[in-house]
């Protein structure tokens, strides 16, 4: 969300790939320079996703804020007044989940992280009570010292966590891979493990991105749907899997081209696949070229 337009923008934005969910930056990922409610321009955006049946939109919270750093507690309190202050954002755009990357120990062990994590989380929905959205705990990769790289982790920040039924999952597919579970091979064996230990119920959110690197690599590194190490098929079952039918879901799959700063979103074609329930492997070609994003259905 940038400029004037903010949520209309994203929203238009979102239109143009044939997207019917779509996820926001309230500001800069990089930072917590953030506009007030009144300029977030959420009535039009809300009234044109209305009038262009875009279904949800999910925020995600600036990757600079770790509730779980208990190494400068100086850091914990200004964390838990953002985070705050976040979720009303997302309130106010009409978002039920804002995504949130759980935490890194630094140093001081997951456990530790783990507690004050769930102390912050108390604090940001005490501080919310009516307010509808939940926090959507992100499976992590594992890199470095993040916290929530096995459900077990997670689950052991919702448990310590006393306003419980304010906490989701959002549940991302290259993250999860990395961190070493079977997304390629066994999606529905992870999804059962993921089901035993927090339940699929809680899935409010699903990151759809394959991976550029192999099962259990702790590297965190998005490629796009179907050029990757999870896969095509495994990524469109995933996209269509009955148990997930309500739950948006988003890709955060990176620009085609050269380089970041020249490449084309690639995010209406992917999107043309899904629906298509059908492979593109000449998407970067397609999207470069500025060809329609269905094009490669007729091709023999």
């Amino acid at each position: 969300m940038k400029g004037k337009s903010m949520l209309l923008g994203s929203a238009q934005e979102a239109a143009q790939d044939g997207e019917n969910a779509f996820m926001v930056y309230t500001g800069a990922p990089q930072n917590t320079r953030r506009k007030p409610i009144e300029e977030l321009n959420a009535a039009a955006g809300q009234a044109f996703m209305a009038a262009h049946d875009q279904q949800a939109v999910v925020v995600h919270a600036p990757y600079v804020v770790n509730l779980g750093n208990t190494k400068k507690p100086e850091n914990f309190d200004f964390a838990v007044q953002f985070l705050t202050a976040e979720v009303k954002r997302a309130a106010a755009i009409g978002a039920l989940q804002i995504v949130l990357h759980p935490g890194a120990h630094v140093g001081a062990g997951a456990p530790a992280a783990i507690t004050q994590i769930a102390k912050g989380l108390d604090q940001i929905l005490a501080a919310t009570p009516a307010v509808p959205v939940q926090i959507a705990l992100e499976t992590m990769a594992g890199k470095g010292t993040e916290v929530g790289r096995t459900f077990e982790e997670l689950a052991s920040i919702m448990d310590q966590t006393a306003h419980n039924d304010r906490l989701s999952v959002c549940f991302d597919t290259c993250h999860t891979s990395d961190a070493g579970y079977a997304i390629a091979e066994d999606f529905d064996g992870v999804l059962r493990e993921f089901d035993q230990v927090i339940g699929v119920d809680r899935i409010k959110v699903v990151h759809l991105n394959d991976s550029k690197n192999p099962q259990g690599s702790h590297k965190d590194r998005h490629t796009n749907i179907g050029f990757g190490t999870l896969g095509f098929a495994a990524l469109n079952a995933v996209a269509h899997h009955p148990r997930l039918t309500a739950v948006p879901k988003i890709m955060e799959t990176p620009p085609v081209g050269p380089d970041r700063k020249t490449g084309v979103d690639p995010h209406g074609y992917e999107v043309a696949m899904l629906q298509h329930q059908r492979f593109n492997p000449d998407l970067t070609a397609d999207a470069l070229a500025g060809n329609p994003v269905d094009a490669y259905l007729t091709r023999e």
